[in-house]
């Protein structure tokens, strides 16, 4: 008998990959789109650093998404708290203040906000969904009257060069850095056992005595952090504070992370499938934009290969089919 169950945690060890399909996925779509654009204008050299850049503000708050689901969590307040920074950012630097400080006073209040979505959430018990739906509505509020509803402009003081058109530009860099860093929290650390084991069952995780509490709170704090991270991102790329910018980000980044195969049930999840996810967006995104086909038909496109993913995502997973 124990010989049987060495065989099956054998066979379990030998699982594919949660970032497997997303990889395939992505080279498929790659490749097609190589074939089948006009005069393959998709392979141009241009395109790579181009679609790097387009990628790495969704990529960096995806990798808090990620958590914050492999939680049973959502958060539909990024887009408003990247808009946020960027409003944060541009208001210091106009008022004199050094690229530093407002990289920092950005980034510490984003992490402040997550902070108070987790207690919310964790300590109070509300429901992540309408916790986060209140927070995108006063964020969004909070940075328009910050900016007396209108754009910041202000000098970037070298901001801008974080993402520059190339390969090497910083601001990607930064993202794979932040990537694997995030990704070794979540598989290699304790803190990362206990972010499992609170999405997967919170009541049992609670028996073993972790705090579900604070991880929620860190949870939330991090990935608020990351979001305001990728507002810096934002900032380099606009070279404004712009209340009004990143509307409905949260969705894109929430469909990179189940695209990555991420279930929304909790659990589970994968920043390297995040990452594809988002980078597999893009791809779609640029592809369609070399097909001229007009926005409505990349956002259906876009819509339903999340719907395919999903699906896909379900029915590898027998335990969550219906009886």
């Amino acid at each position: 008998m124990s010989g049987i169950t060495s065989a099956l945690d054998a066979l379990r060890s030998m699982r594919r990959p949660a970032w497997l399909g997303p990889l395939v996925a992505l080279l498929v779509v790659y490749a097609v789109f190589a074939i089948i654009t006009p005069e393959h204008s998709f392979l141009r050299a241009q395109n790579l650093p181009m679609m790097g850049r387009q990628t790495v503000v969704v990529a960096i708050c995806a990798l808090g998404m990620t958590l914050v689901i492999v939680t049973g969590g959502i958060d539909l307040s990024t887009g408003s708290l990247v808009a946020l920074t960027t409003v944060i950012i541009a208001k210091l630097l106009k008022s004199g203040s050094s690229p530093v400080f407002a990289i920092l006073c950005g980034v510490a209040v984003a992490a402040l906000v997550g902070a108070l979505i987790g207690f919310f959430v964790g300590r109070l018990r509300m429901m992540p969904f309408v916790v986060t739906l209140g927070a995108m509505t006063a964020l969004r509020g909070a940075a328009k009257g910050l900016a007396s509803e209108q754009k910041i402009d202000c000098e970037p003081h070298g901001l801008d060069r974080l993402l520059d058109a190339s390969l090497a530009s910083p601001g990607i860099w930064i993202a794979l850095a932040l990537a694997l860093a995030t990704a070794a929290l979540l598989d290699y650390t304790r803190f990362g056992r206990h972010v499992l084991a609170v999405g997967s069952n919170e009541a049992a995780a609670k028996l073993c005595g972790i705090n579900a509490a604070r991880v929620k709170i860190l949870v939330y704090a991090l990935s608020s952090m990351l979001a305001g991270i990728a507002g810096l991102m934002e900032f380099s790329t606009l070279t404004v504070g712009d209340p009004t910018d990143s509307f409905g980000l949260e969705l894109e980044v929430i469909a990179a992370v189940v695209i990555g195969g991420a279930p929304l049930s909790g659990g589970e999840g994968s920043i390297v499938g995040s990452v594809l996810g988002a980078l597999l967006m893009t791809v779609i995104r640029t592809g369609a934009v070399h097909m001229g086909m007009p926005s409505w038909v990349q956002e259906i496109v876009t819509g339903g290969i999340i719907f395919v993913a999903v699906a896909i995502d379900r029915a590898r997973r027998p335990s969550a089919r219906p009886s």
